[in-house]
């Protein structure tokens, strides 16, 4: 009974270093999924930072800060204008 144990393991690990053995890549291929990797990477990466930007510059605080600095300006160049009448 011992014996029939041991040699079905032995079949199993046989089978499991077979197929192991034919999962392996070559260094090309590493490289290729590699790369890929890195482009699905990037591109999500870029996506993400887009949206986030995008968010960012729609947002209510940035939007009144830009009013706000443009109230500024136009109030200071009307000082100015005043100030400094053109001939």
């Amino acid at each position: 009974m011992k014996l029939s144990i041991a040699i079905a393991v032995l079949m199993l690990v046989f089978a499991a270093h077979t197929e192991a053995q034919e999962a392996e890549k070559t260094i090309e291929e590493h490289f290729a999924t590699f790369g890929n990797q890195m482009k699905e990477l990037s591109d999500d990466l870029t996506v993400k930072t887009k949206d986030i930007v995008e968010k960012i510059g729609d947002s209510e605080f940035v939007t009144k800060t830009r009013t706000w600095f443009t109230e500024q300006f136009d109030k200071m160049k009307a000082k100015i204008d005043e100030t400094f009448p053109k001939q």
